[in-house]
């Protein structure tokens, strides 16, 4: 494998037989490291927030559990370990150039990426992969990996993010549609999800919620918000003050990281929204204190760029 450094434009992974085009090989590779990358380190902006809520901690025992926190991501990345036994089940955000050259079965070259992954990664991730009517795990199954696809106008490029979903954060997203619902309604409904999750999802979490359009798109929405690099401030002014107002309400419930109590229960609230019918779909997901993510663009000239 050829580890590629947060902002190389211009390594490659291609031999002659490839050409200027993208293949099934490439996304394949891109994948398995994707994927490998994301289990061993904590992202950058996350990092720095985990550090930041430290130092704003009124509580002892939380400024020692965040401080644990940031030593176990450090040894993570000085031992090329995980920084956590539950690797989830393999999660990606497929976005692909609208001028990109590409001759792939994008599906298959994923989950072809994600079983090469499965044999050779060390130390081996746990059967995470389950089937929900028979309860028998593995490390495939049926639509696994979960992919969801985009476009990106004039880009030439395919851009492909690595989220695994682990148990923790995952079990306590919640989705509620509401009828012409208030901004006040709404907030009420997330800072609900927040009680009811209490400190279960490993906090301090990343929270993303998604505001309108369709059932689905509204769950897509939330999902992708949980991407957004912690300590942006969003480009509505209006979804901007409701992301303040939840981060300053869901830290005050005192949960504080992994339910020790204190200032820091969420690291950051993004939200999205889409216009919709009347019946407006409020969903809530959230990421652990890890915050898995991890994003590459193969170029259709080849060069390989990792932005995360």
């Amino acid at each position: 494998m050829i580890c590629l450094q947060p902002a190389t434009r211009h390594n490659r992974w291609r031999d002659s037989e490839t050409g200027m085009t993208i293949r099934d090989a490439d996304i394949s590779r891109l994948i398995k490291d994707l994927n490998s990358w994301s289990l061993r380190k904590v992202p950058e902006d996350t990092k720095l927030a985990l550090a930041n809520a430290r130092d704003r901690e009124t509580s002892e025992t939380a400024r020692k559990t965040l401080n644990m926190m940031l030593t176990s991501a450090k040894l993570a990345e000085e031992r090329d370990s995980f920084v956590c036994s539950d690797s989830g089940v393999p999660v990606f955000f497929v976005r692909i150039g609208t001028k990109a050259d590409w001759d792939a079965n994008i599906k298959s070259a994923i989950r072809l990426g994600f079983e090469e992954l499965v044999e050779t990664i060390d130390p081996p991730i746990l059967q995470h992969v389950t089937n929900p009517l028979t309860l028998e795990r593995g490390y495939a199954g049926k639509d696994m990996p979960i992919v969801t696809y985009d476009l990106i106008e004039d880009a030439d490029y395919l851009e492909i993010t690595c989220s695994p979903k682990a148990l923790g954060s995952g079990r306590w997203a919640a989705m509620e549609l509401f009828t012409f619902p208030s901004l006040e309604t709404i907030e009420n409904y997330i800072l609900d999800v927040a009680i009811k999750a209490g400190s279960q999802h490993c906090p301090p979490v990343v929270m993303g919620i998604g505001i309108g359009g369709t059932f689905d798109y509204c769950a897509k929405m939330a999902k992708e918000a949980t991407l957004r690099p912690l300590g942006t401030v969003n480009d509505d002014p209006t979804l901007a003050a409701m992301e303040q107002r939840l981060f300053d309400a869901v830290n005050a419930l005192g949960f504080g990281p992994m339910g020790t109590g204190g200032d820091t229960t969420v690291l950051g609230v993004h939200a999205n929204y889409a216009a919709g019918h009347g019946f407006t779909p409020v969903a809530v997901c959230f990421n652990c204190w890890i915050n898995r993510r991890t994003r590459a663009r193969i170029y259709s000239d080849g060069r390989v760029e990792r932005i995360e």
